[in-house]
């Protein structure tokens, strides 16, 4: 089975829109693709209850149903680091649980994409982050960067902390989250003859950005 675990650069950065640009692209070559949002923390109210807004993307651009069990197995209330807001909640993220979800997931599809929660290293709990979750999973890892002033450091460090887990870098995608970024090009040259991996798609800014238009290719 082809799968992916996609992180980002910071928070916010388009991890979901990338995801679902990623699913869009695999479905082209496999009949059964489906994402999974590991861990969600923030929800939003729908007639159907509360959810998560990255893991009803998701489903849209899946072409299998799964139970929110498997696709979206933690959903926290409160829009902080997921360590926090499992304190809140009153739980914790066990990550054998998370990858005994992928692992079963697995079985209804051929394509899979795993979007992580935060950047690669956010805490999921006290003692561990979402590093440890990419390292159980063993899935190579897309980074999407959002380009913005001080991303350079930032996608050097993330590449830096994958490949320290043992994990390929299997490509890298360019956001341009900020319109007016300064010498953007420059960064993104700079990032292609450092991060030692393809760039994947370089997406322009949009106010309401469509997955189905995202021009990416497949690691």
């Amino acid at each position: 089975m082809t799968a992916y675990f996609v992180t980002g650069t910071d928070t916010g950065v388009g991890k979901t829109l990338v995801s679902c640009a990623l699913l869009h692209a695999l479905a082209r070559r496999h009949p059964r693709v489906v994402g999974m949002k590991p861990v969600a923390a923030g929800l939003v109210q729908t007639p159907d209850g509360w959810d998560s807004e990255d893991a009803i993307a998701l489903r849209a651009a899946s072409t299998v149903g799964v139970p929110p069990a498997l696709d979206n197995p933690v959903r926290l209330p409160d829009p902080l680091s997921p360590h926090l807001a499992a304190e809140r909640a009153g739980t914790r993220i066990d990550i054998p649980h998370l990858v005994a979800c992928q692992r079963e997931l697995a079985q209804h599809a051929d394509a899979m994409v795993v979007e992580g929660a935060g950047g690669f290293l956010v805490p999921l709990s006290p003692e561990h982050t979402g590093a440890d979750l990419a390292q159980a999973l063993g899935l190579p890892v897309l980074l999407v960067v959002g380009l913005r002033l001080g991303c350079l450091n930032h996608a050097l460090l993330s590449a830096e902390a994958i490949r320290a887990r043992g994990l390929p870098l299997a490509g890298w995608v360019a956001n341009r989250i900020d319109p007016g970024m300064a010498a953007a090009d420059d960064n993104i040259a700079f990032l292609r003859q450092r991060l030692g991996a393809p760039l994947l798609a370089d997406i322009a800014h949009s106010a309401a950005p469509d997955f189905r238009t995202v021009p990416i290719e497949l690691p």
